[in-house]
């Protein structure tokens, strides 16, 4: 059977670390076929100067206005081709040359899991440890006590977003939150976690950016719960938060 072939979709808008991003898609040690989809959200900035310089190397590069950061992630999911699709945002990156190789592992060990996930560390830009998120083994009672799988570190079968959908756009902080509790708790797909650090994110994703923004996102959060008609999301906008400070404070080295 040939090695797996894995679609890495980046969207961006104003953002020139997204070399660094790319970067670490194209230093993958994998054997299989890696293809990049890059999703520019009409950039204004020097960022589309950047990815001029990488577009040889792209599988797709759009470049165009959107409907904000779901929206590009959608378009870039319909337009990817691998047989498993990771979304990689422009101001983060892989955490090592090997993830992809680990990630694909998973998959081609267990035909029936259809969601990998990892955990993920977040750099300041001088290179040093803000917080470190190690997730683990999925279950319904976690999600109803605040539990998530970290975004960031998230692959999916394509054929997952061919039956289920995508991103929802009415959701414009948590839609990341929903598309994990549709699949995961609604739609029962299976899973498996890698124990090991698989991206370094950059703090201050957009539910991050104010106290709004995090009340929204958490708000949103219970929409989602409502929206499937699924029990026990109450408490979420309060325990998912009370979480996420629980690992600002339990600093704990990257896993290599």
């Amino acid at each position: 059977m040939p090695p797996l072939k894995l679609s890495v979709v980046t969207t961006v808008y104003n953002d020139v670390r997204v070399a660094r991003a790319l970067d670490s898609v194209f230093g993958q040690r994998y054997a299989g076929e890696i293809e990049s989809v890059v999703i520019d959200a009409d950039s204004t900035d020097g960022t589309k100067e950047v990815l001029a310089g990488y577009a040889p190397r792209l599988a797709v590069y759009v470049s165009e206005p959107d409907g904000g950061l779901y929206h590009g992630m959608n378009k870039g999911i319909a337009r990817a081709t691998g047989d498993v699709v990771a979304i990689l945002n422009a101001d983060d990156r892989f955490a090592d040359p090997d993830v992809l190789a680990t990630v694909a592992s998973a998959f081609e060990r267990q035909p029936e899991v259809d969601v990998c996930y990892g955990n993920i560390a977040y750099l300041s830009e001088d290179g040093s440890l803000s917080r470190h998120w190690r997730t683990s083994r999925n279950g319904r009672l976690k999600w109803r006590l605040g539990w998530r799988p970290p975004h960031p570190a998230f692959f999916v079968r394509r054929r997952v977003y061919e039956r289920y959908g995508a991103f929802v756009l009415d959701l414009p902080i948590a839609a990341d939150y929903e598309l994990q509790l549709r699949l995961l708790v609604l739609h029962r797909l299976q899973s498996r976690h890698i124990d090991r650090v698989l991206t370094h994110m950059a703090p201050g994703g957009v539910s991050q950016r104010s106290f709004a923004n995090i009340v929204q996102a958490n708000l949103e959060c219970r929409r989602a719960w409502r929206r499937h008609r699924l029990r026990g999301g109450t408490l979420v906008p309060v325990l998912k938060p009370a979480r996420s400070l629980f690992q600002t404070f339990r600093r704990v080295q990257p896993q290599t």
